[in-house]
């Protein structure tokens, strides 16, 4: 048997490469995906991967945003930025820019329920509208649950064309200290302020703003009492991918901001940071011309050991046990004398099989 029929892969080996490619796959995937709650990567129920698709699909181009720079280096003007439920605070400086965002004509969304980040926001901004915090529920227009009230009461401002209701998911109020309203409950609706699943004494009932508008400077502030309701479950609803779609297509650029956010896949995280470093970019399109060159020129393991050793030599020295014997010698100086010996009986001991 020659040497070029040696390097035949078998059943076991044929098992390794496809365990080592699924691993593979497995790792890329794992590290280009996110099972955080409103992730832009997360393709489950409650991420927010269709954000990017309902932006494309309204003629807007999506960006993630890691950090606040990218406030400053965006243009204001034709520009949505979207903060569904921080998890943590905007610093001073983070603050300044969005300021400086909306005030020169950017439009923020801001999305909350029950977390404590968003209203310092939106008063670090200048907007006067703020979320409650408090639980609203439903019990005759709702989307299968009273904790899924259906806000039909839209009021007939632009960006509420198309929107026949905005289908909430454990939703919160919003208080509008002055803002427009654009969407708001049905009036049977209560806040369930022990949380019970029930309307109990006391509890208040009636209409209940969920969505509102402002104007701060040049620009507009949005707040929505419910970031799930872009999550991939909910925004599939009607009303509110009428409702996303109109803010959307009314910008030429979406920024997903998840600079306070849960963490990004690595991979994604990686790509980002290649995207906004040009001269990292360039070095790395530099490495990888280097190496394809370098694979290119370099021949691969098997046409070493043709050119080293051609179809009519191996014959040869396959059937002459001192030219092997002088031919493994001469490659392997280093080899005592009962290694080699055996290494050619291995080798006569195939050729004879």
């Amino acid at each position: 048997m020659g040497l070029r029929d040696r390097l035949d892969v078998g059943y076991p080996q044929l098992v390794l490469a496809a365990l080592t490619v699924v691993t593979i796959v497995g790792l890329v995937l794992a590290a280009s995906t996110s099972s955080v709650a409103f992730g832009s990567y997360n393709d489950a129920w409650d991420g927010a991967s269709e954000l990017r698709e309902q932006a494309q699909a309204a003629g807007a181009d999506s960006e993630i945003v890691r950090d606040t720079d990218r406030y400053a280096n965006s243009s204001p003007e034709g520009t949505v930025a979207v903060v569904l439920s921080p998890e943590s605070g905007y610093g001073p400086r983070e603050t300044d820019r969005l300021r400086s965002f909306v005030r020169n004509g950017g439009t923020l969304l801001v999305a909350e329920d029950f977390g404590q980040h968003a209203n310092p926001l939106l008063e670090a901004v200048g907007a006067q509208a703020r979320v409650t915090g408090q639980l609203l529920r439903d019990e005759q227009y709702n989307y299968r649950s009273t904790a899924l009230p259906i806000a039909r009461n839209v009021s007939n401002a632009t960006l509420m064309t198309g929107v026949d209701g905005l289908t909430l998911n454990h939703g919160s109020p919003v208080s509008p200290n002055g803002a427009t309203a654009l969407a708001s409950t049905s009036d049977v609706a209560y806040v369930d302020a022990d949380r019970d699943g029930e309307l109990g004494d006391g509890e208040d009932i009636g209409t209940k703003p969920v969505a509102t508008s402002e104007a701060v400077g040049d620009g507009r502030v949005l707040v929505v009492g419910d970031p799930s309701l872009f999550i991939n479950a909910m925004v599939e609803r009607s009303g509110n991918q009428a409702f996303v779609r109109s803010v959307f297509g009314a910008h030429e650029r979406v920024l997903l901001d998840y600079s306070h956010a849960g963490g990004l896949p690595p991979l994604s995280v990686a790509l980002l940071v290649v995207r906004d470093a040009p001269l990292l970019q360039i070095l790395l399109g530099a490495l990888g011309i280097g190496a394809i060159a370098l694979f290119m020129r370099r021949p691969g393991i098997v046409g070493r050991l043709t050119d080293r050793v051609g179809p009519a030599e191996e014959s040869s020295l396959t059937a002459r046990p001192e030219a092997l014997a002088a031919f493994v010698r001469e490659r392997h100086p280093d080899w005592d004398d009962e290694r080699t010996e055996r290494v050619i009986q291995g080798i006569m001991a195939r050729r004879d099989e």
